[in-house]
């Protein structure tokens, strides 16, 4: 992986066997991030998405490998208990255009991921919503 960030901006390159939610946590870190947004695209063969049921407030996941193209990965960078957080989602199309997504848990890279990170001049934290069932920005 390799990134410059230029003033509130951060554009990454994330190479073949790297794993985007990891290389996310790292650039994360090393650039103290507490607030931003992320938007991708790119190519994965292996990538593991979930989907929230709010009766059960349980998630299930699903993996799927082969040739993926990401149509769209999305999400944010803040905080829990004022320590690392991400909220990303994802959606992959496969060579027939079938597309898969979900709440993203793990993806690897085949050929590259194209990232930008918008960074937000503030924090928001998250607490876990008992009635809801999930982790929910906290202001």
């Amino acid at each position: 992986m390799e990134y410059r960030r230029f003033g509130n901006t951060i554009v990454a390159r994330m190479d073949r066997g790297e794993e985007i939610v990891a290389q996310v946590k790292e650039i994360a870190l090393a650039e103290q991030i507490k607030l931003a947004s992320v938007q991708a695209l790119g190519a994965i063969d292996r990538f593991q998405a979930g989907v929230f049921k709010t009766k059960e407030k349980v998630y299930l996941s699903n993996e799927f490998e082969g040739s993926f193209e990401i149509v769209s990965l999305t999400g944010t960078i803040n905080t829990m208990n004022g320590e690392f957080y991400s909220h990303l989602h994802m959606s992959a199309g496969n060579e027939k255009g079938e597309v898969f997504g979900g709440h993203l848990n793990e993806a690897r890279v085949s050929a590259t991921c194209e990232m930008i990170i918008t960074l937000i001049d503030g924090t928001v934290d998250r607490a876990y919503s008992e009635e809801i069932g999930l982790n929910l920005f906290r202001f």
